[in-house]
């Protein structure tokens, strides 16, 4: 199995959205890239993210950026949504340099690459979101979420 982090806004809705797709074994609510090791106060700098255990013989990292793209603004930074601040960014994170040269490839070949704010960078650290926002919307539908309800369950088996 490997393992990336998606930021995209909301991580509620990043999280309902990603453990639908084919290859996905296992999704967990959290924090990437912050200034400290702990979630305190506004955060200090962490990008709300999705950690993503996935099956690379099932799925590329190439086919989940395709995905990840379905539910993010790419241009738009620090704002998804009704989502606004440096937590809300976009960006894709890993230990596995690979992963980083695979999501750097998919960018740079669209014809709006020069447009696109995602951040592509090593993982300097996560932290795990708290349970409530584990599964959020499984739990709780009706809460706000910037991706369509059409969006989010177009790959739901």
């Amino acid at each position: 199995m490997a393992v990336v982090y998606f930021a995209g806004g909301c991580l509620w809705g990043v999280q309902a959205f990603i453990k639908t797709l084919p290859g996905v074994t296992s999704t967990e609510a959290g924090r990437a890239n912050g200034a400290s090791n702990t979630l305190e106060g506004d955060y200090d700098g962490y990008a709300e993210c999705v950690k993503t255990e996935f099956d690379p013989a099932v799925v590329t990292m190439e086919k989940l950026m395709d995905y990840y793209f379905e539910i993010i603004d790419p241009y738009s930074l620090n704002k998804q949504g009704n989502d606004i601040g440096e937590k809300y960014r976009t960006g894709v994170y890993s230990e596995d340099h690979k992963h980083l040269e695979e999501a750097r490839a998919f960018i740079d070949k669209r014809s709006d690459a020069s447009r696109i704010v995602v951040e592509v960078l090593p993982l300097t650290n996560y932290v795990r979101s708290a349970e409530e926002h584990q599964d959020r919307l499984e739990r709780c539908p009706d809460d706000y979420c910037h991706i369509p309800k059409e969006t989010l369950n177009k790959y739901k088996i």
